[in-house]
Formats: C-alpha cells, sequence, structure tokens
C-alpha cells in the first residue's frame, strides 16, 4: 500500500465512524455540563496516555471557549495536570489510586466526571488491567452523587457499562478513537459555549 491509499483509507474511515457517531449519548453529555454550569457545579475530568491529554484540552475548552461575557463560567479540574501529586499518589498509593484520590475532598452531588479511555478499560497490558484508575475514581463518583460521563470507542469496555452516559467512537482503531475524541470534545464545548450565550435571553 502506497502513501496516497493508506491516507485516503485513513480518512474515509473518519469520516465514516463521524457519520457512525451516537447522537442521543452526545446530547444528553451537553444538557449534563449544562445543567452543571447553570448550578455551579464542578466538572472533573481524566484520562490516561493520549486521552489524559484530551482530558487537558477538554479542561482548557470547557473553561475558555465556552465563556461568555457577562455569564458566570464553567468550574473544571483536569486530574491529569498535577504531575506532583499524581507521582506521589503513584508513589505511595499505587497507580489505581491517582484520580480516586484526588477526587476524595472535592467530589459532590451534583457534579461531572468526564473520563476518557480508547478501550474503556478493557483488556489488559504488561502493569495488568487498563484504566483501572479511571473506573476506581467512577465507583467513587457514583457513591457521592457525581454524574459521569465516559468517552470510549471499541467495544466501550467497562464504561459503556458503568458510566450514566457514554459516547462510544464505534471503531476498533486507537488512532480513530483518539481522534474523534477530540472533535468530540470540541462539539461538546461549543454547543455549550451556544446555550450559555444564550441563556437569559
Amino acid at each position: 500500500m502506497n502513501d496516497d491509499t493508506y491516507i485516503s483509507e485513513f480518512l474515509s474511515d473518519m469520516e465514516n465512524v463521524l457519520r457512525r457517531l451516537p447522537r442521543e449519548p452526545l446530547s444528553r453529555a451537553i444538557d449534563a455540563l449544562f445543567q452543571a454550569w447553570r448550578n455551579s457545579r464542578t466538572v472533573f475530568i481524566a484520562g490516561n496516555g493520549g486521552s489524559a491529554s484530551t482530558a487537558s484540552h477538554f479542561a482548557c475548552d470547557l473553561t475558555k471557549w465556552t465563556a461568555s461575557p457577562g455569564k458566570k463560567r464553567f468550574k473544571v479540574i483536569a486530574l491529569t495536570d498535577n504531575m506532583p501529586l499524581y507521582s506521589a499518589l503513584v508513589n505511595d498509593e499505587g497507580p489505581a489510586s491517582v484520580y480516586a484520590e484526588q477526587l476524595e475532598p472535592f467530589a459532590a452531588s451534583g457534579d461531572v466526571l468526564i473520563l476518557i479511555s480508547v478501550h474503556g478499560g478493557a483488556g489488559e497490558g504488561n502493569a495488568g488491567a487498563w484504566s483501572q484508575n479511571l473506573l476506581r475514581a467512577l465507583q467513587l463518583a457514583a457513591s457521592r452523587g457525581v454524574q459521569t460521563i465516559g468517552l470510549s470507542g471499541f467495544d466501550g469496555g467497562a464504561l459503556k457499562q458503568m458510566a450514566d452516559i457514554c459516547i462510544v467512537v464505534p471503531i476498533d482503531s486507537t488512532p480513530h478513537v483518539e481522534s474523534c475524541h477530540v472533535a468530540i470534545e470540541h462539539l461538546i464545548c461549543d454547543r455549550l459555549r451556544q446555550r450559555i450565550s444564550q441563556e437569559g435571553e
């Protein structure tokens, strides 16, 4: 296969998967986040690997892109971004604790936790089962009345089964899933920007 053929196939797959994204969980996620903004609740976001960078990106956009003159702003914390605390928790408590321990002093009923994972906690590698830190955070969130939103791919994994809302990118390809997750967070934040700017009109 030459480069031109590969590029065409990759972009064709991307176009097809974007067309097949489920609309209903997207709408529910937008509404859940809008209600969190309206009620001045906190949004927490986490992911691993490439999904950690998407979590940081999502937190940035949810904070900055949705800001509207004269309107209150989102309260957002990316649990991926405090590396000294993250590494202290890994060192002292183990990797499965890194997000639940950060949530522990803050998570409260009405907040929202967004978890981003290509496989949704399914599968394992050299370190054992994937994304156990996300699932432990989800369990803590659920026990506190925090609404949970998952962004996943492949078959959705545990996030599809456990999260209140799960947007599953319907393709078995890590590059396509991660690319779609960025597109999804842009879509969500852009719609929230519109809804916030129109609030009270």
